[in-house]
């Protein structure tokens, strides 16, 4: 059933409002730190409140007005959307946390600007989790592109400026792409609406529909950062630590792999996807990725690159496990949306900690400072653990389920793929931890750790990686939505 509801227009305005008091207040700072905090727990419980009414198997629905003839601009709440929007609005509230003990101690410039762009952002994940229909999704999916620039550029260095020109290059680029293929959709479907089981079938011929399947891939995967689009990434770590955290462990790479789920399943289809052929060969090529990128981390001494090239390996994880086009498969691809952030934002913000308190960006500097920053390198190695796929940690969970999803789907190369990537994980996360607690500090000072601020978000996340892995089933949030999600497709798991 579908329920009529301003509460997914809600969730979206107010951070918008949030940033317009941010500017207000620009010349208080506990004032303006103050609007950031109020707004990311009122988000969170305006998108909580939503969860009851969508695992009861309802839709939640609010329409503003007419774009096109049969495209409204629309939000609808679903399983999926939800899942996003639930996981993004609750992070916001712990990286607000972290922004003002990161940008505090850093004695940051415009932080203004940072916390304003910082809400637009949120404001516009918030409508990609809940539109009704691709043209909705692209608009604010084209609003998180220019809101994440300034935020990219933020230290307005010449490797700043440099890092903001390229991001801004291949993601406007991508959009462009992706404008085509929802024009191309309209001209053959006559709509955009997102649908359990697709609306393309029938409308176009194969070939057609395959150029038009690529086409897709191709404009959200930039900021899904598939091989060879990826490059923007690495590059785009010069933004401050708090950004990279949500923006490119969440928010950007998230709206980008979002699209790409929305566009298999709710567009096409997973009967035209498998009729196409287009599932297994896309599975074979994000497994390019995910091995290449692995590779590549393992070159890098600055410790964000090497946590962006670890995202860009991860991200094709999410993707393979949709493409396989069984239940296992999604399961473990819609969970690594949830688990992975938790894992990967808590990497950043250790990796934050770290700078804030020793100003340290190499893995090469870092030897012995497990023994003085013991609650940081701990949460640290928790998630390095658990993207690596071991247990007591949620990343195990994610890989078994798409390892499953592998042999459900007869193609067990792809279990290989994974088993692969988890030695490559191994090979550039366990040196950190060894070196971090093993090996003697190259400074002997004791810095201590990082204040309060930064240090409570990232073992909270830290904590709830574990927490994900080790409940049970009945009381895992984000597997009883994924299980909507795959149930409405019309699975079982």
């Amino acid at each position: 059933m579908e329920i009529i509801s301003i509460k997914p227009l809600l969730a979206v305005l107010i951070s918008l409002i949030c940033a317009l008091l941010i500017v207000l207040s620009r010349k208080n700072k506990n004032i303006r730190e103050s609007w950031t905090i109020l707004t990311s727990v009122t988000k969170f419980v305006i998108v909580a409140s939503m969860v009851p009414t969508i695992l009861r198997g309802d839709t939640i629905a609010y329409t503003l007005m007419s774009i096109l003839p049969g495209i409204p601009f629309e939000f609808r709440v679903d399983a999926f959307g939800l899942l996003f929007g639930v996981l993004a609005s609750f992070l916001w509230i712990l990286t607000s946390l972290y922004s003002i003990g990161y940008m505090r101690s850093l004695k940051e410039h415009a932080q203004t600007r940072y916390f304003a762009c910082f809400a637009i952002a949120i404001s516009a994940t918030m409508g990609i989790a809940f539109a009704a229909n691709l043209l909705t999704l692209f608009i604010f999916y084209e609003i998180l592109t220019l809101s994440v620039y300034p935020l990219v550029i933020h230290k307005e260095t010449p490797e700043a400026k440099s890092g903001g020109r390229k991001y801004l290059i291949y993601t406007l680029s991508g959009g462009v792409v992706l404008l085509l293929a929802i024009i191309l959709t309209y001209s053959f479907a006559g709509s955009l609406e997102f649908m359990n089981h697709g609306f393309l079938a029938g409308h176009a011929s194969p070939e057609m529909l395959q150029m038009l399947f690529v086409l897709f891939i191709i404009g959200f995967g930039v900021k899904s950062a598939v091989m060879p689009l990826h490059s923007w990434l690495p590059t785009a770590m010069v933004a401050p630590t708090p950004v990279s955290a949500l923006l490119h462990a969440v928010a950007v790479v998230k709206a980008g792999i979002f699209g790409v789920v929305r566009v298999i399943y709710f567009v096409f289809g997973v009967d035209l996807v498998s009729e196409l052929d287009m599932g297994i060969a896309l599975a074979y090529f994000v497994s390019f990725t995910i091995i290449v990128a692995s590779m590549f981390a393992l070159a890098q001494d600055n410790l964000k690159r090497r946590l962006a090239y670890s995202t860009i390996s991860q991200l094709s994880y999410i993707i393979l496990g949709a493409a396989l086009l069984t239940p296992s498969g999604l399961t473990g691809g819609i969970l690594h949306i949830a688990h992975h952030a938790f894992m990967k934002i808590t990497l950043f913000f250790c990796a934050g900690a770290i700078y804030v308190v020793t100003h340290k960006k190499n893995i090469s500097e870092m030897n012995g400072i497990g023994r003085s920053m013991p609650i940081t390198m701990a949460a640290f190695s928790i998630c390095a653990i658990g993207l690596i796929g071991v247990p007591p940690v949620c990343g195990f969970l994610s890989k078994w389920y798409l390892s499953m999803g592998a042999i459900e789907a007869n193609e067990v190369f792809f279990v290989f793929v994974l088993l692969v990537s988890s030695l490559l994980n191994a090979a550039y996360f366990l040196p950190i931890v060894f070196n971090a607690f093993f090996k003697e500090p190259d400074d002997k000072s004791s810095v201590g750790e990082a204040p309060p601020f930064i240090l409570i978000p990232l073992t909270i996340t830290a904590i709830i990686s574990i927490i994900l892995c080790i409940v049970p089933e009945t009381l895992n949030p984000f597997l009883q939505i994924v299980k909507e999600v795959v149930e409405n497709i019309g699975w079982k798991i």
